[in-house]
């Protein structure tokens, strides 16, 4: 009887070893670590099961988990019930291997109503238990916020997760996926001249511009009133030589072709700064990471020609970190690494295309990427680029913080200050991109420092949460933009996108991409490409080639949009033009609730706006054009009601009747 008992015992203990889960539970559930993780959405990297986000063993608050699965907030899940489930167990929390400051909250949802959540948890907490009934549901959902302050290593553990059912078998859900749309008109077979009506630059210094304008081929291009110094290529539309003496040049360009010719009035302006309207181009970074090499670079410019993107202005191709050898010689001289066997050549061609040519470093000794970064050789990496014929840089805060003594505004500045100081003493013109993510509020000093444009916030994401977060918290910045020197939200993440790796699809949905766009061109944002040029699809090219869009970005007068309204499911935002007109951004913006994270019935949650023209500001009749659609839709005096589809926007130029 002894022995009996102490079997017993011995097989009692092993039934608690491990996760402490009985055996009968774990043959009769259904695990969440074994199901299709592939339908979780989350806002930076995958989900992994039975690891941690990063890879690394499940821990939370030091207490190790054999099961259960490491996601990243923000993230969504759902899961089908089909009414036949039982209990719903488990255990949520940050993971060890999160960042200091990292904060989120879980939420269990069952029909569209909040079942559990875990309260605001944060690194070093114990993990929240739950036990659920969740008899009768037909679908569940499981999410976790970033806690308010956005996802900096937000890395979370959904832990020993499993429903135990009878009949049905739960499953995964896959999101809806819905089917993009195209609003942007094709362009007309005769010659039309895109791009912005005015253009900066040093006096003396080489000048190229391409003429951008859509239109069959062949066309031939002119510019009546060109300064001394500067040809144009009638063919190809460029405009290239030494840019004249300090002063404001007016030129009409023309294009002609079979069908017909376009002609605009031009402005060179000289000694007056650079980038006089936001940069527009492409960055190598969100695509290719540190895998860039000499080969893509020269596909993405090709391909910038080929699209037509070169013909509505873009006209930047920006190579990020992962170009420079991985040290110096003995004179100083940072040398490109094997993956780029011949820079010069490759700024030279694409320079002949009518492109121009960006590159990348840090003031500290390293880039983020590890390579060297130009502290202590600023004088010799400017003439270097110079020379090369580099038209941007790119200057990133990475390592700098190891070396700069305090997080003081002083320290903050120093060597972008310096860097300034050095652009200045070589013989091109070269935009300056000052990028150090927002510290020490950029926006307020950035032109001090003589930058034309500086990051505002961290990294953007292909994520709703990522991108509205970044975009919608611009407002308020709108006094320190203007030509020359402008807010930068970071790049554009539509298209292909990879950041090195295997190559997707941007996860935004089609309206949330209309938002991107919209928002971007309103805050007269600098457009930075971020996808793979070469494999552009019609409904991604023509997010990027409406150029009534455009012209709004590329405004000269240079006013960032403003935020007139805030309601509790949309905003709008207004932009004064240099035409006297205003440029309307009407944005369904969702709820931000658990709840409304989940599109539960697969509709599209249309929303029916009414914006006033008090709300506006505005008095008497105007005319109202949709610009995406480029058409005229009446006019208003009161009141103007428009239909927005969710996390999409509608974006209308309002023109005063005389």
């Amino acid at each position: 009887m002894q022995k009996f008992t102490i079997y017993l015992l011995f097989l009692v203990f092993l039934a608690s070893c491990g996760d402490g889960i009985p055996q009968y539970e774990k043959d009769h559930a259904f695990w969440l670590d074994e199901a299709d993780l592939s339908a979780m959405e989350q806002d930076w990297g995958s989900p992994r099961a039975k690891l941690s986000c990063d890879g690394n063993a499940l821990s939370v608050g030091g207490k190790k988990y054999k099961r259960g699965i490491g996601t990243h907030a923000v993230s969504r899940l759902m899961i089908k019930v089909h009414g036949t489930g039982e209990r719903f167990k488990g255990a949520a929390g940050v993971d060890d291997e999160s960042g200091k400051q990292a904060s989120m909250e879980f939420f269990i949802l069952g029909d569209k109503q909040v079942l559990w959540q875990s309260g605001l948890m944060k690194k070093g907490n114990a993990a929240s238990e739950f036990d659920l009934d969740i008899s009768g549901i037909d679908m569940l959902a499981l999410y976790v916020s970033d806690g308010g302050d956005n996802i900096h290593y937000d890395h979370a553990d959904w832990l020993n997760v499993r429903i135990t059912y009878h009949d049905s078998v739960p499953e995964v859900v896959h999101p809806h996926v819905p089917r993009p749309y195209v609003l942007t008109p094709p362009p007309p077979a005769e010659p039309r001249i895109n791009g912005p009506s005015v253009y900066g630059a040093g006096a003396g210094k080489q000048f190229l511009y391409r003429i951008p304008a859509t239109g069959e081929r062949p066309m031939k291009f002119s510019a009546r009133g060109l300064p001394a110094g500067l040809n144009i290529f009638e063919e190809s539309g460029l405009i290239r030589g030494r840019a004249p003496a300090d002063g404001t040049y007016e030129v009409t360009l023309t294009a002609e072709n079979e069908y017909g010719k376009d002609s605009r009035k031009f402005k060179i302006i000289v000694g007056q700064g650079l980038a006089l309207t936001p940069p527009m181009g492409w960055n190598s970074w969100n695509v290719w990471g540190l895998n860039v090499d000499q080969q893509k670079v020269k596909i993405a410019a090709r391909a910038m020609e080929a699209t037509g993107l070169a013909d509505y202005g873009w006209s930047y191709i920006n190579i990020d970190d992962g170009w420079e050898a991985p040290e110096r010689d003995e004179t100083g001289f940072l040398f490109p690494n094997e993956k780029f066997p011949n820079i010069q050549q490759l700024i030279t061609d694409i320079h002949n295309m009518g492109l121009k040519v960006g590159i990348y470093s840090s003031p500290g000794p390293s880039t983020c990427g590890g390579y060297p970064g130009s502290y202590g050789h600023e004088l010799t990496d400017a003439r270097t680029w110079a020379v090369w014929g580099v038209d941007y840089v790119k200057y990133d805060w990475c390592s700098y913080g190891d070396i700069a003594k305090d997080q003081s505004l002083e320290e903050l500045q120093k060597p972008y200050i310096h860097f300034r100081e050095v652009l200045d003493q070589v013989d091109r013109d070269i935009v300056y991109s000052i990028c150090q993510y927002g510290r020490g509020e950029v926006w307020k000093w950035g032109a001090e420092v003589g930058g034309n444009l500086w990051r505002t916030t961290g990294d953007i994401t292909d994520t709703w949460s990522s991108m509205a977060g970044i975009g919608f918290s611009q407002d308020g910045l709108a006094a320190y933009a203007g030509p020359g020197h402008w807010n930068d939200p970071d790049m554009l993440v539509v298209g292909k996108l990879g950041w090195g790796s295997e190559l997707r699809n941007s996860r935004l949905t089609p309206d949330e991409q209309y938002t991107h766009i919209s928002l971007w061109a309103l805050l007269a944002a600098p457009l930075m490409l971020g996808c793979d040029l070469a494999q552009l699809d019609p409904f991604t090219l023509s997010l990027l080639t409406n150029h009534e869009v455009l012209a709004v970005n590329q405004d000269p007068l240079g006013k960032q949009a403003i935020k007139k309204y805030d309601g509790v499911r949309y905003q709008v935002w207004t932009r004064e033009l240099a035409d006297g007109s205003l440029a309307v951004g009407v944005f369904n913006i969702g709820k931000d609730t658990p709840v409304e994270a989940f599109n539960w019935d697969n509709d599209d949650r249309r929303l029916r706006i009414t914006v006033g023209a008090e709300q506006l500001g505005l008095t008497g009749i105007h005319r109202v054009r949709d610009l995406w659609r480029q058409h005229d839709i009446g006019t208003f005096e009161k009141i103007f009601v428009t239909e927005v589809p969710h996390h999409g926007a509608v974006v209308l130029k309002l023109t005063k009747e005389k």
